[in-house]
């Protein structure tokens, strides 16, 4: 009996602790996208397939082998003095080697090599891509949460409200009417503890699914430790935050690297007006039957060697090498468009994001100021409805007037520390 106890109390003790929801950190979230987000995955995939290639052209500056045999059974039914089955058989080992092409083979190992660099920071680019839709994820289910926790106070103080105008009716203080306003304003603030509810479990499912977690997996966010401070930070000179940003993001390297592998294409074109030398080799022998000769016999007498150089020089090419040429040069020009487009496309992005945290801030001194008037307003106009100084519209009013502010505070810190984290993955700080 007593060992069953102590095994239902062993049971007990390890049932919370399996029941637990694990508490994520910014930065758990941002690690464990790293490593499990498909897109993310896909990336390195590409990456992975461009290394593959960068082999096999570099495989392609050495020399092919292949062997080869071949067997063939004839017929001479009406031959005279030789009518019968014959057997053949032929058997070769040949080798082909480009000696010359005009640089193509070396030019294409240069250009697998530029679109490896290129492949490697598309990764680098979804990886920033996932970190800023993650933090923006992770600052909505915060604000949310605490959005939440904001209209819970407020059922329970309209509850506290509602009950108290009940004790007033009931004593002659306040008309029904008074007290069924009261009691409406509940209901209404219960409305909307609803709806921040809904929210916030919108937002916590879009941040699972960046995270690649189960839909019914639970999760709990650790709370940021943010004052007024971190919120209020000084910004570096823009024109540093700019210099920053050309340096740590991919896009710029990338259209960088597109020039250069335009270029090369270029190159590679133009290579088609040169002439190609190739070399070749092979051994091979055969044998017959009807000879009289034994197998072994015929395959050392049939025996042979070869070995060839082979020139080929372009003269008529249905001017497919002028047209390579031509929009060679032409996506060579697209490509410096593109590098100067995603620079001033760059640049535009980030100057809105450090807009966005200047004006952020802005708001977060005002909200905060509105919210402190507000606060005093809404309990100076309680105070005076106990006292039959003020009535029920103007004490719902100050009391929505109050939760008004109380979120707009919540929202302008929130957003202030998004921007914050935005500018702060843009030069590679996050």
């Amino acid at each position: 009996m007593r060992k069953t106890v102590f095994t239902l109390l062993a049971v007990l003790a390890v049932l919370p602790a399996a029941a637990q929801t694990r508490v994520w950190t910014l930065q758990d979230c941002l690690d464990y996208a790293m490593e499990n987000n498909i897109q993310l995955q896909q990336s390195r995939n590409n990456y992975l397939s461009g290394l593959e290639d960068m082999e096999q052209a570099k495989a392609a500056l050495f020399p092919t082998l292949s062997a080869s045999s071949s067997q063939n059974v004839s017929a001479s039914p009406f031959m005279e003095g030789n009518a019968g089955v014959n057997y053949n058989g032929s058997y070769g080992l040949n080798a082909d080697m480009t000696l010359y092409s005009g640089g193509k083979l070396r030019r294409a190992i240069q250009q697998q090599e530029v679109q490896n660099q290129r492949d490697s920071l598309s990764i680098a680019q979804n990886a920033m891509d996932i970190r800023i839709a993650i933090v923006r994820a992770y600052m909505q289910c915060l604000y949310a949460a605490e959005a939440v926790r904001v209209n819970e106070n407020t059922v329970e103080l309209s509850k506290a409200q509602r009950d108290r105008a009940e004790e007033m009716w009931k004593a002659g203080s306040i008309s029904k009417v008074d007290f069924a306003q009261l009691e409406s304003q509940v209901y209404s603030d219960g409305y909307q503890l609803t709806v921040s509810r809904t929210n916030l479990e919108s937002y916590r499912l879009q941040l699972k699914q960046l995270l690649e977690l189960g839909i019914d997996e639970e999760m709990e966010l650790a709370a940021i430790e943010a004052g007024e401070a971190d919120v209020l930070r000084l910004l570096p000179e823009k024109s540093v935050v700019y210099e920053r940003a050309l340096e740590n993001m991919p896009e710029i390297a990338s259209g960088e690297l597109g020039i250069e592998a335009a270029e090369l294409s270029l190159k590679q074109a133009k290579a088609g007006y040169l002439p190609t030398v190739g070399l070749s080799a092979g051994i091979g022998t055969s044998n017959r039957s009807g000879t009289g000769n034994a197998f072994t016999s015929q395959i050392l007498d049939n025996f042979n060697t070869n070995v060839g150089l082979t020139l080929r020089i372009p003269i008529l090419t249905g001017r497919q090498t002028k047209t390579a040429v031509n929009k060679a040069k032409i996506s060579l020009s697209n490509s410096r468009l593109q590098a100067v487009s995603i620079e001033k496309a760059v640049l535009s992005e980030v100057e809105n994001a450090y807009l966005d945290v200047e004006s952020a801030q802005a708001q977060y001194i005002s909200a905060q100021q509105k919210e402190n008037y507000a606060r005093q307003s809404f309990e100076l106009t309680d105070e005076q409805f106990s006292l039959g100084m003020k009535n029920t519209v103007e004490l719902i009013t100050a009391n929505n007037q109050y939760l008004s502010a109380r979120q707009s505070f919540l929202q302008a810190k929130y957003m202030a520390l998004l921007n914050l984290a935005i500018l702060d993955i843009y030069q590679g700080i996050i």
